[in-house]
Order: structure tokens, then sequence, then C-alpha cells
């Protein structure tokens, strides 16, 4: 059998006659295995355990140099998977209790065991590397299948490429973890946790793993997509919620139920442009009342457009004067405050991170022409829009300890 795919195996006793015995009359290979060690004291069977790294560990309790106990202690707090099998010449049962705490799976006496008995625990030990090897197998390739998923799902977001959308039609029709029924999508964010959506289900049961087996989709370190069948959504909210009770700064939002592809697609982009607006305003969508939430989403959603404080307070279902106050309470700037700030900020991403034109920008931003958009800009940041792309592009080339220019100060400022 060749040693990288056999089970490797340990022995260790100082009696060279049952070490021989074991060696010779144990059809190693018939349980997948291969001795490729044997050790007359606990030192060198250590040091051979260092070396080998073997998967099942065979000693005597009662050895020279370091006993089996301290021997198994060792190999647990290296490697908590190995499995250990104690012997002794004595029904030494608090010997043996030591070694199961220890978390050894069984012991023997070398004086009275059959063959059977340490086959059988052989045969249970291949029957349980397998299953486990079948496991790491099958979460290898969801892993993959996750990384893939997520970049196919970030070019798709963020308008690079459209093959995320026929990977879900694909999936839409091979899929039969939904049960044809409806399906909620959530977006879970982590920011602040100190660790993923992914994590926090490997350190919770079995049930929870399962409960999100549908579809999981990594979005950065701190983000996640999670597709589940209605019939599961309660079950996801009640996690949801028990993690929250942890974790103060765990946060999701859902759509749902969606019935065809169509509906899941249109849901990922609302969540998308929901979480992008979080972030550029710094806020939960919980930190505002619903309606200057609309009315913040409004205005992010159509950067071109020229809203005015009445158009907005209509479109929210609320009287001027009200949303005035509302709004201003809410987010800390009267609306045409906020409507310049906002502006500014994304005339400045253009500039620097596109190469469209200063009429382009300025249809973009709702700031009419190019004349006015440069007037406008020079009045905000105390630079022309070009002198300020110039110095944006200089700045690449700098390195990150490099004072910032006076411009990038002001423009600071003002945001």
């Amino acid at each position: 059998m060749e040693t990288e795919t056999a089970i490797k195996v340990l022995i260790a006793d100082d009696e060279s006659i049952v070490r021989k015995g074991l060696r010779s009359t144990v059809p190693w290979e018939k349980y997948g295995m291969e001795v490729v060690s044997d050790a007359p004291n606990g030192r060198k069977a250590w040091e051979a355990f260092l070396e080998h790294r073997p998967q099942v560990v065979i000693t005597d309790i009662v050895m020279p140099e370091m006993d089996g106990i301290e021997l198994s202690r060792k190999v647990k707090e290296t490697a908590p998977d190995t499995k250990i099998i104690l012997l002794s010449c004595h029904r030494d049962f608090e010997y043996a209790q030591q070694g199961m705490k220890l978390g050894a799976s069984g012991y023997l006496l070398k004086t009275a065991f059959e063959d059977e008995e340490l086959e059988e625990m052989l045969a249970k030990f291949q029957r349980e590397f397998a299953a486990a090897s079948e496991s790491a197998a099958v979460k290898d390739k969801e892993t993959d299948q996750g990384e893939r998923l997520s970049t196919l799902l970030y070019a798709w977001l963020n308008g690079h490429n459209d093959k995320f959308i026929g990977e879900m039609e694909k999936r839409s029709g091979e899929d039969r973890s939904f049960n044809d029924e409806p399906v909620y999508i959530y977006f879970i964010k982590t920011v602040g946790c100190e660790c993923s959506w992914p994590d926090l289900l490997r350190q919770g049961t079995s049930h929870d793993q399962q409960l999100c087996t549908g579809m999981l989709i990594p979005y950065g370190e701190e983000r996640c997509y999670c597709m589940l069948p209605k019939s599961k959504a309660n079950a996801m909210e009640s996690l949801l919620v028990e993690h929250k009770s942890k974790l103060a700064k765990l946060q999701w939002s859902r759509r749902g139920p969606l019935s065809d592809t169509e509906e899941r697609l249109e849901a990922l982009q609302s969540l998308h442009k929901e979480a992008e607006m979080e972030k550029a305003y710094n806020v939960s969508k919980s930190d505002w009342p619903e309606a200057i939430w609309r009315a913040v989403k409004l205005l992010h959603d159509n950067p071109s457009a020229e809203w005015s404080v009445s158009d907005v307070a209509r479109q929210v279902g609320l009287s001027r004067s009200h949303f005035s106050i509302l709004f201003k309470k809410a987010v800390g700037d009267s609306f045409v405050a906020f409507q310049y700030k906002r502006k500014l900020k994304l005339a400045t991403g253009l500039l620097r991170d596109t190469h469209l034109t200063m009429q382009e920008i300025a249809e973009r931003t709702g700031l009419g022409d190019s004349k006015y958009f440069s007037k406008w800009f020079k009045r905000c940041t105390g630079e022309t829009p070009s002198r300020y792309r110039a110095e944006q592009k200089d700045n690449r080339h700098l390195t990150e300890d490099h004072p910032p220019s006076q411009s990038n100060k002001n423009t600071e400022t003002i945001e």
C-alpha cells in the first residue's frame, strides 16, 4: 500500500514482542492502514509522532521516560483528531479513565484482548476517517463554488459582466435544495463582529449549518448573501436574533418570497444598493425614520435628478415643513446642504476614478453644463475640476506617508 494514501499507525510499547506481534499479526492493509513506526518508550514515540504524524496511535500505558498517558496528552494537544488506543497488562481502570478523559478511543488489556476487539476498533476508525475525508471534500467543493459565485456576483453588481445571471439561471434549473419553494434572500453584515457569518455557522450546531445549505455567497470578509426556501425563513430569523443577542453589531436585511430567477436578481440588486447607501452615509437603515431613508434612497438612486424639498417630501408622503424638520434631525444637515455634499462627493469620485469628460460629470451629478459645474466645484473646493483630477492622478504615484495636498484637505473638510 502506498504511504501517501494509507492511514498511518504508530505503535509504542516497551516490550519488543508486543510491537512485533502487532506489526505482523494485524491485517493492516484490510483497514487501509500502514504501521509507519514503532517505539520502545514514550519519548521516542513522541519523536516518531512529530516525524510521521500518524492518524492512529496504539500505546502502552506504563513505559519508561514518558508514560502512555502523557504521550496521549501531548498527541491530543497537537492533533486532536488522532485516534488513540491504550494498552495495559493490568486492569488499571484509574489509568484508563485518565486516558479516556484525554480523548482516547479505546482501552485494551494486552493479556486478554482478542484480535477481533482491536480489529473492530480499526474498522471503526477507517469508517470515521473515510467520512471525514468525504466531508472535507464536499466542504472544499462548496468553498470553491462559493468563491466563484462571489466573484461573479461582485462583477455583475458592479457592472463588469453578466455571467452571474447565467449561473443563477443554471442553478435555478438544477438545484433542488429549495424543493420548488419561493425563496428568501438575506444580506448579512458582520462589520465589527470580528468574525464572518460562515464562521458563526461553523461554530454552531449541525442544524444551524444545514439551515444555510441552499446557497451562501460571501461578499468580502464581513458581508454575505444567503438564499434559502420560504419554509426555513422563520428558523433563519430565530438564528439571527440569537446571534444578535451576543453580537450587537450584527445586521441583516432580507427580500422575499421570490418565485423566479428574475425576482431573485432584482432582490440582490436592491440589497446591494441599500448596502452601498448605508456605506456611503455611514448609517444603517434602522438609524433613520423610514420616510427619511426612502428620501435619501431616492436621491442616491437618481444622482442626476434635481429634486426640490417639496418634490421629495411629496414622494415620501410628508408635508414640506415636517419633512424638513425630520430630515435635519435625522441626517444632521438641511436638505439643501445634504444635496450639495452628496453631489460634491459624487463629483470628486468621478473625477478621481473615471475618465469622464467635465460635461459628462456635470450631467451625472445634475449640475447642468461643464461651465457651471467648473464654477460650482471651484466655489466648493477652491480649485478647478481639472486641477483636482491632475493632483489625484499625481498622488497615486506617491508613497503612503506623503502628506496630503491642500486641495485634498479642503475636499475632506467640505465632505
